[in-house]
């Protein structure tokens, strides 16, 4: 695990570790991040004080498949925000697909994966004393709740679970963490809006998800809609 006091973007410094041969399990985290990104290229709002960290997985022969990582580092997040949360507010956790942490009903964090061959870079930024106020969606922070645990120690809680939830990606492999993903999520049957990668909206209501980790959308039709990728909006 290492810090610096500034960078440009943890995910690209370490998928750059990544082609020098930096082993799984490495962790960079920066005070300050310059030119962050959340997924499709939007801009990521680092201010200091909250956690702007990526780690490294690399995936192997009979490893499910890498997109699906995206789960793991949400359940990993969802238990180390949990560890620093009373337990009257373990309820108010919630997971969005794909990967988004929600403390009631708003935005915690974000996570991002790149790859590279068999290098996934995991890039998760969590908003620890403070948020943005101009989002598409509501954001929140810890300190919002009385709790703004110091990024390094914040950090140790994370690598340790997301360590242990990679372990079970692995074996008894990704139905287990499907299953696990959807324990903490929205009900099925909670009323969503998506947008596909071309942008279409597409009104329905969440039906789990296919055995490979996609977003089934049931429609009003009771047609279903399996995404791969988009932008989720829970109404």
């Amino acid at each position: 695990m290492q810090t610096v006091a500034e960078t440009g973007s943890t995910n690209d410094d370490v998928m750059a570790l990544a082609r020098a041969g930096e082993a799984e399990g490495f962790w960079l985290r920066a005070d300050r991040q310059l030119a962050g990104r959340g997924r499709q290229g939007r801009n990521w709002v680092s201010p200091s004080g909250n956690l702007f960290a990526s780690t490294l997985v690399r995936t192997g022969e009979g490893d499910p498949p890498s997109a699906s990582l995206a789960l793991v580092a949400s359940l990993a997040l969802y238990d180390a925000v949990a560890a620093f949360l009373g337990e009257e507010m373990h309820s108010a956790l919630t997971l969005k697909w794909p990967n988004d942490l929600l403390l009631d009903g708003a935005k915690l964090s974000g996570i991002l994966l790149e790859r590279e061959n068999e290098a996934v870079v995991i890039g998760i930024g969590v908003n620890l004393v403070g948020h943005p106020d101009n989002l598409d969606r509501p954001a929140t922070s810890l300190a919002a709740y009385g709790m703004a645990p110091m990024p390094d120690i914040f950090l140790r809680e994370l690598a340790d679970s997301f360590a242990k939830w990679v372990a079970k990606w692995r074996e008894p492999g990704l139905g287990a963490i499907r299953e696990q993903w959807l324990a903490r999520a929205h009900p099925r049957g909670a009323a969503l809006t998506v947008h596909d990668p071309s942008g279409r909206k597409i009104d329905g209501v969440f039906d789990g998800m296919d055995a490979d980790g996609a977003l089934r959308l049931r429609l009003a039709d009771g047609a279903v809609h399996v995404m791969h990728a988009g932008d989720v909006f829970l109404i």
